[in-house]
């Protein structure tokens, strides 16, 4: 029985130990831009993914495919969220950028290590939960207000566009 699950990071069992669990999604996590929230969950997919690995029931070919496929989606998350950003005019995009290169360095250690035969699977598995929830909590809601207006003015244009075609040709 579980005391407290706080997504992931590490909680307490009936017997007070604490131990990892999987990165729970709930809807305080959504940020409200669906294709964001669908990225996001994809990421925790993929931590999990990382925290079965835990289990041993998996070659280390296997755990670096896993790795791999988390950097890599990661990394074209940011470079996605950092084009909504920069397109909506967010003051702070620069800045959220620098947080996401900085986070980028810190993985590429992970690896790394890996790469070098070290049992890292925990410490990343730890890192990325604290760091992906904190990040959304902290830094992704900011610019929501930013994007989300963009959006709109963006939807208001297309919509504005098939009222001119429809006219011409409907």
């Amino acid at each position: 029985m579980l005391s407290g699950t706080l997504l992931g990071a590490e909680m307490l069992n009936a017997e007070g130990r604490v131990y990892m669990g999987k990165f729970l999604w709930t809807a305080q996590l959504n940020i409200g831009i669906d294709v964001i929230d669908q990225q996001h969950r994809r990421i925790v997919e993929y931590i999990n993914q990382l925290e079965d690995a835990r289990s041993g029931e998996y070659s280390r070919a296997e755990v670096a495919i896993i790795i791999n496929e988390l950097v890599d989606y990661t990394i074209s998350h940011f470079a996605f969220e950092e084009s909504m950003q920069e397109e909506a005019n967010y003051p702070f995009a620069k800045s959220h950028k620098k947080v996401h290169d900085l986070f980028a360095e810190r993985v590429a250690v992970f690896q790394a290590q890996f790469d070098q035969g070290e049992d890292i699977i925990k410490a990343l598995n730890s890192m990325l939960v604290t760091w992906l929830f904190n990040h959304i909590k902290r830094d992704d809601v900011d610019y929501v207000e930013s994007v989300k207006a963009n959006l709109q003015r963006q939807n208001e244009f297309v919509e504005k566009k098939k009222g001119l075609f429809a006219r011409l040709f409907g």
